[in-house]
């Protein structure tokens, strides 16, 4: 299931969030079903962080995944991947990706957007990605992980396929303010932190051009690495000298 968030992911409906509107102890919201990601892939890409048809939205973008993802051709799995628009900016910056979404028109869509490119996609939950033995030097989820009924399994899978020394590259947020939902970066660093070997918090919120307007909540970008050879060099160059 793609469940990349709309310009306000808030009033997105979604299957069962971990997350209900803290400290009111409110059931999840409405499931948003196959039939409604099937429905949402027309227009999907009309939202300027989904399609990034606007240069400067789509430029934003690729300079984050730039810094986020690992150097050289690595191989990338991108959950929740919806029509593609993430996973061809990791393409051309020379990755060979996997997107895995729910809806098989998303997945059309993606297919023909990378169509020549070295990037395969497949139909099925991001929460149980069906990549078999595989491994990947990077998992690439946005807007995904808040909305997904069991947050800690999805994570202890995630980290299951990445190599050695392995990379996480989760962007969520919490969105709201009267009823708050999402995922915070504090609860989300609690339930990386137990499976890797370190964390980099990186706030989203002072870049306007990421999402086409001025965001006011928060949005963030949580990359954390699996143990490997390299690990404790790595996380140490990626942290700047301000924290």
């Amino acid at each position: 299931m793609s469940t990349d968030a709309p310009a306000d992911p808030s009033r997105r409906p979604f299957a069962g969030s971990a997350n209900p509107p803290a400290g009111r102890g409110e059931s999840p919201l409405p499931t948003a079903d196959a039939a409604y990601w099937e429905a949402a892939a027309a227009s999907f890409d009309e939202e300027p962080d989904h399609g990034l048809r606007d240069p400067a939205v789509r430029a934003a973008w690729a300079a984050r995944l730039r810094g986020w993802l690992p150097s050289g051709s690595a191989a990338v799995l991108d959950l929740g991947c919806g029509t593609g628009s993430l996973a061809l900016l990791a393409a051309e910056q020379g990755h060979r990706v996997t997107g895995i979404d729910r809806s098989p028109r998303m997945i059309a869509r993606a297919r023909a957007k990378l169509a020549g490119r070295e990037a395969a996609f497949l139909v099925g939950d991001a929460a149980e990605p069906p990549v078999g033995e595989r491994r990947f030097d990077a998992v690439l989820v946005r807007h995904v992980l808040w909305a997904l009924p069991d947050a800690r399994a999805a994570l202890r899978r995630w980290a299951g396929v990445l190599a050695s020394g392995g990379r996480l590259v989760l962007v969520e947020g919490r969105w709201g303010e009267a009823e708050p939902m999402g995922l915070s970066a504090a609860e989300l660093s609690a339930l990386v932190e137990p499976l890797v070997a370190w964390t980099r918090v990186e706030s989203l919120v002072d870049d306007p051009a990421l999402w086409g307007r001025e965001v006011a909540d928060e949005r963030y970008v949580l990359l954390a690495e699996v143990p490997g050879r390299d690990s404790a060099v790595a996380g140490a160059a990626l942290v700047s000298p301000s924290g």
